[in-house]
């Protein structure tokens, strides 16, 4: 079974690369230009785990967080916060919001698969 992705990030040049490196793990990846962008985006591709950025424009990471787990089909999927945001602070924040985990900018591909594969099993 192929592991449907959604990466929220207002970035394109972070949208591709993510895109890239779990495409080429061989993970299906939508993607998404900040939060209101991926509440739309959601029910076109049910995502098996999502991956956000928390400093976005319209909706950032902590909101979009917040509005998925309200979503009642979408309260277990795994939610991983990838940032260049680093404080205990808003790691707490982003944990009481519903995330799954922090990941910290930029990202080893390899470790990225990995933790997908660990939170998606």
């Amino acid at each position: 079974m192929t592991l449907r992705i959604l990466a929220v990030d207002d970035s394109r040049t972070m949208r591709d690369m993510v895109k890239a490196a779990l495409a080429s793990a061989g993970f299906e990846v939508h993607t998404a230009d900040d939060g209101v962008h991926g509440l739309e985006v959601l029910n076109e591709c049910t995502p098996d785990v999502i991956i956000t950025d928390i400093n976005m424009p319209r909706m950032d990471g902590f909101g979009f967080i917040e509005s998925v787990r309200s979503i009642d089909q979408y309260k277990q999927v795994p939610i991983l916060t990838l940032t260049t945001e680093s404080a205990p602070e808003l790691k707490q924040r982003a944990r009481d919001a519903g995330a799954t985990g922090w990941i910290v900018k930029p990202f080893d591909r390899d470790k990225l698969v990995n933790v997908i594969r660990r939170v998606a099993a």
